[in-house]
């Protein structure tokens, strides 16, 4: 069940909120002030907030930025503050979209749905997994899961594995690798992709020496294999 933050010093307008959102299958956590609702977002790690500009202890664009500083989290803004400048600002500040109040509780909804439904697709194009999910690349954190499990890549091995991953199936030669990996200006000597590969196949492969995902194609280079 996603967790919806409702930032807002007018308790009429959370149980409002609180009502519909709860209707339509979300839990809901509330806060009256700025420092409330920093200590509920480290606590409890909601899904999405809404946020009032206007609270009375820590301003709404201080909490925006505070929560922006450590987390992509969707944030949907409540203000009274119509000028294009105050929502540019908003928007500079990271947030995700506007709602003007007076509000329809209705359009707040629709909303927060479409903004969790982009912020969905982000993360998806953001990981990229094979097998049912056995391997596992988040390409924005740049870690590496195996069957759930962390895995500890060298940014060079990462780099690599990425390159291959994103473009299953194709051959690359180790001359490729080396300028997509390290640029065209390394001037070592080639059989360093074949150290990086075999250092990947003993972290990622259930058996190094029957690999399934970085296969070697003779006389040439290294391709990934998308399926079994």
């Amino acid at each position: 069940m996603r967790k919806i933050l409702i930032v807002d010093d007018e308790e009429k307008i959370r149980e409002v909120l609180v009502s519909y959102l709860e209707k339509e299958g979300y839990a809901t956590l509330e806060a009256a002030n700025g420092t409330e609702a920093l200590k509920l977002f480290n606590e409890e790690a909601p899904d999405l907030v809404i946020l009032d500009l206007m609270l009375p202890d820590v301003s709404g664009e201080a909490v925006c930025q505070r929560i922006r500083g450590q987390s992509p989290v969707p944030i949907l803004m409540l203000t009274a503050k119509i000028s294009e400048g105050s929502r540019i600002e908003g928007f500079a500040l990271g947030a995700d979209d506007y709602v003007i109040k007076p509000f329809s509780p209705r359009e707040v909804v629709a909303r927060l749905k479409a903004i969790l439904r982009r912020s969905h697709q982000d993360l998806l194009a953001s990981r990229i997994s094979y097998r049912d999910g056995e391997l596992m690349i988040d390409t924005d954190r740049k870690e590496v899961f195996i069957r759930g499990e962390a895995v500890s890549l060298t940014p060079a091995e990462f780099k690599l594995l990425l390159i291959l991953a994103r473009h299953p199936d194709r051959s690359f030669s180790r001359e490729e690798l080396i300028e997509k990996a390290f640029g065209m200006s390394y001037m070592g000597d080639d059989r360093i992709i074949d150290q990086h590969v075999k250092n990947l196949r003993q972290k990622i492969e259930p058996n190094p020496k029957k690999p399934q995902y970085i296969m070697t194609v003779y006389g040439f280079g290294y391709r990934f294999a998308s399926k079994g």
